[in-house]
């Protein structure tokens, strides 16, 4: 039945080595390039603080101009409308009415007041109760007919004259007590009888000083604007110096110099980055180490096979004697069976320890069926051994979170491990079991147990108990603790309970999950 086995795994392995090549007519004569992936852009951080601190500044320049317009206007105005407003209380002062009529005594003082200037065009007007002028320029505009505010005070309005624009001041006056007086319209109930005043003069001389104020204000900005650009400019270049310098003194680092870049030496708002690199730079040298000491282990326990398988070679060529040279070539091929099985170890224990950095699946699975599984699997080596094998199920599904293969790995090396160290006519039991909500994987033996001492350096890579003649590489307890740790399980070591044997006490490998409810969380090296 072996030979029939290898022979069909030979067949299937000559089939996959003898694979037909495809018909090279089938091939397509023309493969279309694949499109290269877009290269990212990369942003400088220079440009973009300089960006936004120079994207609102330019903004608001803007704004800052025509605001400062704004008020020079408004500054502007102020002196002129109080000059206006003196020119209307003086030309009020002078309005009487004599003899019902509406007169204007302007002395000549206050006629040069009104004068025209150079730049600026001086109107006035006075209009009597009936809205008849007086006196002055007769296109000037009168105030809206429904302007209720007809007291003494002094109002401003701007308006359009000969298709200029001008500002108005103007002011009612009341002619009611000069009337009473000269005894001409008094009488009790009488409506009071108002003139209107009105001095205008064009803008010219506002907008000339507006415009020096502009100029005043405006200019230096011009020569304080570049010098503002100067400066943040520097300071953004001294700001960022320190990123530079830490470039500089990374690159500077040999290629082997994986230690921690001093924090000391940075600014506050770069320790986060140096922190980062620093745990990056500390699993970097983790997994280097892991790799350096995979490879010195591997060929240091790959020397010992390799010796043998060499020495057996060399002495069954040297044979002439048939059985002689059938010993020989058993030894050769237990060796290279030893062989292969620590490589196998090497490369599980490789691919634990290097499961967390990689990522590790845990999806929910039934603890019992998988024991089971991996059970039914070591039957035959069992029998091999002359060991009974058992399982205890717990009668319905005990489910956990876990990574299958890992699990599969874990069990198939307490089992082998137990098979190896228990001697023929023992018993193997594998228990699959529930207590307070936990998950219990034991694996029990009726070997020669494992002394309390002992038991923390059996998890060691390539330890071996003195004075043990069982075959092994000293990995799969090693492997074991690491898929254990990577579950967040606890694993712990007994003598088996139900051995009355002085000599073969047993052991009892114990292993407790955590419940689904709870993602495990592995236990930090």
């Amino acid at each position: 039945m072996k030979s029939l086995q290898r022979r069909s795994a030979g067949a299937i392995e000559a089939e996959s080595l003898y694979e037909p090549e495809p018909d090279a007519a089938l091939e397509p004569l023309y493969v279309p390039p694949r499109p290269e992936p877009e290269e990212s852009i990369q942003h400088s951080l220079f440009g973009e603080i300089l960006d936004w601190m120079l994207a609102p500044l330019l903004l608001l320049w803007p704004m800052s101009i025509a605001i400062t317009y704004l008020v020079a206007k408004s500054i502007a105005n102020q002196p002129f409308d109080h000059a206006l407003e003196d020119n209307v209380t003086v030309l009020a002062q002078q309005v009487k009415e004599v003899d019902g009529k509406v007169v204007a005594r302007l002395p000549a003082s206050a006629r040069d007041i009104l004068r025209a200037d150079d730049v600026d065009s001086v109107y006035f007007q006075i209009t009597g109760p009936r809205a008849e002028v007086v006196e002055g320029d007769r296109d000037l505009p009168l105030p809206p007919q429904d302007d209720a505010e007809r007291s003494g005070r002094v109002h401003f309005r701007t308006e359009s004259l000969h298709g200029a624009p001008v500002r108005i001041a103007y002011a009612w006056v009341n002619l009611q007590p000069l009337a009473s007086d000269t005894g001409a319209g008094a009488g009790q109930g009488a409506e009071p009888h108002l003139a209107l005043v009105q001095v205008a003069e064009t803008l010219e001389k506002r907008a000339q000083l507006a415009n020096e104020i502009i100029k005043g204000v405006i200019l230096p900005q011009f020569i304080i604007l570049p010098v503002i650009l100067a400066l943040v400019w520097f300071a953004l270049s001294r700001g960022l110096s320190p990123l530079a310098q830490l470039q500089e003194r990374i690159r500077a680092r040999p290629p082997d110099d994986l230690s921690p870049i001093d924090s000391r030496q940075v600014p506050e708002e770069i320790s986060p980055l140096v922190g980062s690199l620093n745990d990056m730079l500390a699993r970097l040298a983790h997994t280097i180490d892991a790799q350096k000491r995979f490879i010195a282990d591997a060929a240091h326990q790959m020397k010992t096979p390799l010796a043998g398988m060499r020495m057996q070679s060399e002495l069954a060529l040297r044979q002439l004697d048939p059985g002689e040279i059938h010993r020989s070539l058993e030894q050769l091929a237990k060796s290279s069976e030893s062989a292969t099985r620590l490589v196998n170890q090497l490369l599980a224990l490789a691919r634990a320890e290097n499961q967390p950095h990689a990522g590790l699946a845990l999806d929910p699975l039934d603890l019992s069926l998988l024991a089971r599984a991996v059970v039914q699997d070591w039957v035959p080596a069992s029998f091999t051994h002359e060991i009974d094998l058992g399982y205890e199920d717990p009668h319905g599904a005990l489910e956990i979170l876990g990574d299958g293969m890992m699990l599969r790995e874990l069990l198939s090396n307490l089992i082998d491990n137990a098979l190896r160290y228990t001697p023929p006519g023992g018993s193997v039991t594998v228990r699959v079991r529930g207590d307070a909500g936990l998950a219990l994987l034991e694996v029990e033996d009726t070997g020669p147990g494992i002394a309390p001492g002992e038991r923390p350096r059996v998890f060691e890579r390539f330890y071996r108990i003195l004075g043990s003649s069982a075959s092994g590489s000293g990995l799969g307890l090693a492997i074991v603790r690491e898929i254990a740790r990577q579950h967040g399980a606890e694993i712990e070591i007994f003598n088996n309970p139900r051995s009355t044997s002085k000599k073969y006490p047993g052991s009892l490998f114990r292993l407790t999950f955590p419940p689904p409810s709870a993602p495990p969380v592995p236990d930090a090296d």
